[in-house]
């Protein structure tokens, strides 16, 4: 597990935006953290560093939303979906098995229908007198492929201290 405090959306920005960069294509992310935490803004870095040039919107009211890039990018965002087997209409095995990246924000969810590797995406926020509202994003690899990921980003995390 990696953790990274962020106090502005540019941070927060960035840290997506490595990852994503790293990403090679048949990852899932998936997303939690409380309304307004920032799961959203941490797509539209993920999406930066796949090389997409279109703006990164909540699919909140289509459920998903896709992404040309160096690397596809799928965004679902299951907040409204009426149940966990709603996602089987959605065909989500096409994108969660799929050559693409995809992202899913309230993966808690559906969290049975995650694939064995994934990586967990969780924000929340933080705050420090200091330096003000900010968030904590921890990422928690699951599986092997998944750790060495999180590997590559505490390089990152060392080189940013």
């Amino acid at each position: 597990m990696l953790e990274f405090d962020t106090f502005s959306p540019e941070e927060t920005l960035a840290i997506a935006c490595i990852l994503g960069s790293k990403l090679k294509g048949g990852e899932v992310i998936a997303l939690e953290g409380e309304l307004g935490a920032g799961k959203t803004l941490f797509v539209k870095g993920l999406a930066q560093g796949l090389g997409v040039e279109e703006p990164v919107t909540s699919p909140t009211f289509t459920l998903i939303h896709q992404y040309e890039g160096e690397i596809p990018l799928t965004h679902f965002d299951v907040y409204r979906l009426p149940s966990p087997e709603s996602l089987e209409e959605l065909g989500y095995e096409e994108f969660f098995y799929g050559p693409g990246v995809t992202a899913v924000e309230w993966s808690d969810l559906i969290r049975s229908y995650l694939p064995r590797e994934y990586l967990l995406i969780s924000i929340r926020r933080i705050y420090q007198p200091d330096k003000g509202e900010g968030r904590q994003i921890r990422l928690e690899p699951h599986g092997p492929s998944i750790e060495k990921l999180v590997e590559e980003m505490t390089e990152y995390a060392c080189a940013r201290n």
